[in-house]
């Protein structure tokens, strides 16, 4: 059992454990909604394993936040110029729930007709279609002299 993982969100990395709260940016799920973020690494009990197969982070979205106000300003001496600005960056509170190995899935019997289509070969197209569209006709190209003037 890993004690640990990192993850990856929104282009960042994080190392968590069970039960850990964490502010990262924004996210694209409901609140009060699990995902699973893209594991890379587990670690725990001496060891550690890189992007392990079959290894899964549950986590939830507890609730959507802003951050905390930033004040910008600009100034220049003698000139009178002044600006001010402000920004509170979007954040999302989540809290991880598990970490551990992904269950085995099985396959019902809706999910086997899908399977089985998307494994038929698909219908070469015929040769005389292939090379109609080879031999398009071409316009004549317009001569670039000026014609001559008549007297």
């Amino acid at each position: 059992m890993a004690s640990y993982a990192i993850i990856s969100l929104g282009g960042k990395q994080y190392r968590v454990s069970e039960g850990q709260k964490l502010l990262v940016d924004r996210l694209p799920y409901d609140e009060r909604k699990a995902f699973h973020p893209r594991v890379l690494l587990t670690g725990g009990d001496g060891g550690a394993e890189i992007a392990p197969a079959g290894a899964e982070v549950t986590a939830r979205v507890i609730e959507h936040v802003l951050g905390e106000k930033i004040r910008i300003g600009k100034y220049r001496p003698k000139t009178g110029y002044r600006r001010h600005a402000g920004h509170r960056s979007r954040l999302s509170r989540i809290e991880i729930e598990a970490i551990g190995k992904r269950a085995a899935r099985t396959r019902t019997a809706a999910e086997e007709p899908a399977a089985e289509k998307s494994r038929r070969p698909r219908a070469a197209k015929p040769a005389a279609a292939a090379t109609a569209t080879a031999e398009a006709p071409t316009r004549p190209r317009r001569s670039a002299a000026k014609p001559k003037e008549t007297e």
